[in-house]
């Protein structure tokens, strides 16, 4: 029972479970036949690489560090811009209502449902033709897509013209929610993804955050449709980072030993899609991937570089829905959509609530309300990363060098004392009309401290049981949430305005803590759930047949 996760004594290897360090290799120890030398490790020579890279130059885990921290880069100035995108109009939904000629909520639905609609759609569909194509024409199609639909957005003359552009912009955001978990796997071992699954986060929620006030500003003197060109302005930039510092993370590996989603201790991926190697049986590994061509960089900017996925477009279609089966996915789609939804709510509110008396705000002034939250997601992605990655690396050398991806979850004690304290407090001071640095500074800096260190810590959890289907799993994981936070449009204004803020807000402080109380008994049976699946081949009728 290694630190109250129990054990399963069905398979000889769990998927998932890892070495870690050189404490105690225990899978070394099971069969003395295995040579050490198999296994690769950091420059430190401590830790060992979760997963194992091929010998291939052209492997994105062997890419030069300053490539990969580039590619995290642009990730984190993509998802900004997307997660900018989205809230952008809320500050101004009032007024905006009122240019328009329509009701706030049916405004609200238009403007943000649509959008939120979108993204579920998309994820689907975007993923499908991911795994289909690979992620880098998927990411430069929808990064087009979003400067295009931006550039319309900024000169409709009617709501319905509007409602549209949006629609189109949630699809074209689907990849940056939906793909980037799975493009952190495919470049950064398991020690290394909590920081980068942060700066994702920071990304999406920072834009979210950021949108606010600088678009209320420039609503307030300029007008939406220069928000809205700006936006575009930035999508054009995003394309050309896109196409110079993004090259395709897709990658057949061959060849390398598999040491965490295999249900042997160790293996060897096959150098043959039909011959399966295990180092058990002291193989002969022929070919050399090491012996294969550098891609050269002007063969990287290529839209696509010739991936091809051989499952059929609707079998691919339909993989998403059958990792929902995993209790893993499971639980990470009920955290995931709390973790993130109730910030929609949030944001598609603050107008409603500051507008109003006795706050009276202007439009800049609604938007600058979310600057206390960008810096506390500042604050937690800087701490995200060190607290998710450095609890499960401290508690993998507790366990002897062991690597559990449960060690992720006891990060989420920070998550529900964070975010539960804010949303109750959020309710409280806005029912008895406390001053404004409040809500703002306190309540919302403590709310997005939480999201972000609970959101790295879900996704790199899910990422690391189901690092095979990972891009599967978060394309369902994010239509649930994005089809939840759709239905709050449709009640979210009118809730507040008949049961009052402080009502809302204790159920939602209140479900938040249940939610997050189911974290304890994933943490205990997380690895017997990971071996049901693998046993049981719950996802292999359509995520591996040929």
């Amino acid at each position: 029972m290694p630190l109250g996760v129990l054990d399963d004594h069905k398979l000889e290897h769990v998927p998932g479970t890892a070495p870690l360090s050189e404490l105690s290799r225990v899978d070394l120890e099971v069969d003395g036949t295995v040579d050490p030398n198999l296994l690769k490790h950091d420059k430190s020579g401590e830790i060992v690489l979760v997963p194992q890279p091929s010998d291939s130059p052209n492997d994105p885990y062997n890419w030069p560090r300053w490539k990969k921290e580039m590619f995290t880069v642009v990730i984190g100035y993509g998802c900004g811009c997307v997660g900018a995108v989205g809230p952008l109009l809320t500050p101004a939904f009032v007024p905006l209502s009122q240019q328009f000629g329509v009701p706030l909520q049916t405004f609200s639905m238009g403007a943000n449902g649509s959008c939120i609609v979108a993204i579920s759609v998309g994820s689907l569909v975007c993923n499908t033709l991911a795994v289909k194509i690979g992620r880098r024409p998927v990411y430069l199609v929808t990064t087009l897509g979003l400067a295009v639909s931006c550039f319309w957005a900024a000169e409709v003359n009617s709501f319905a013209s509007l409602a549209g552009a949006r629609t189109i912009q949630g699809f074209c955001m689907a990849p940056f929610e939906a793909l980037i978990p799975a493009s952190v796997a495919d470049v950064w071992h398991v020690h290394e993804r909590g920081l980068r699954m942060a700066i994702f986060n920071l990304g999406v929620l920072g834009g979210i955050n950021l949108a606010g006030p600088i678009a209320g500003s420039i609503i307030e003197t300029g007008g939406y449709r220069a928000a809205m060109h700006g936006m575009g302005g930035a999508f054009a930039l995003m394309l050309l980072l896109i196409i110079f510092f993004m090259p395709e993370t897709a990658f057949k590996r061959q060849g390398a030993v598999n040491i965490d989603t295999s249900d042997k201790t160790v293996e060897v991926e096959p150098l043959e899609k039909e011959k399966a190697i295990h180092i058990e049986d002291h193989p002969t590994v022929t070919g050399n991937p090491a012996s294969e061509p550098k891609d050269s960089f002007i063969k990287e900017l290529m839209p696509w570089n010739g991936y091809w996925d051989h499952v059929s477009f609707w079998r691919t279609m339909l993989r998403p829905f059958v990792t929902i089966l995993s209790p893993i996915v499971i639980f990470g789609s009920l955290l995931f959509t709390v973790c993130i939804s109730w910030l929609v709510l949030i944001s598609i509110t603050l107008s409603q609530i500051f507008s109003a008396p006795p706050y009276n705000f202007s439009v800049a002034a609604v938007g600058a309300t979310n600057v206390s939250s960008f810096v506390a997601s500042l604050i937690a992605t800087v701490a995200a990363g060190y607290v998710v990655d450095g609890i499960a690396t401290f508690m993998a050398k507790r366990n002897n060098g062991v690597f559990e991806p449960e060690f992720r979850l006891p990060a989420m004690i920070f998550y529900i004392a964070f975010t539960a304290t804010g949303f109750f407090a959020w309710g409280q001071s806005l029912a008895v009309q406390d001053p404004w640095p409040i809500p703002v500074i306190v309540c919302m800096g403590l709310i997005n401290l939480g999201v972000i260190i609970g959101v790295t810590a879900v996704v790199t959890y899910v990422s690391d049981c189901h690092r095979e289907q990972s891009a599967e799993a978060f394309a369902i994981i994010n239509f649930l949430k994005n089809m939840f936070a759709f239905g709050l449009t449709f009640y979210s204004n009118t809730w507040i305005e008949t049961q009052g803020v402080r009502d809302c807000f204790f159920v939602i402080g209140g479900v938040t803590m249940a939610v997050t109380l189911t974290t304890i008994p994933m943490y205990i049976f997380g690895k017997k759930a990971r071996s049901w699946v693998h046993r049981h081949k719950v996802l292999d009728s359509v995520l591996k047949k040929e």
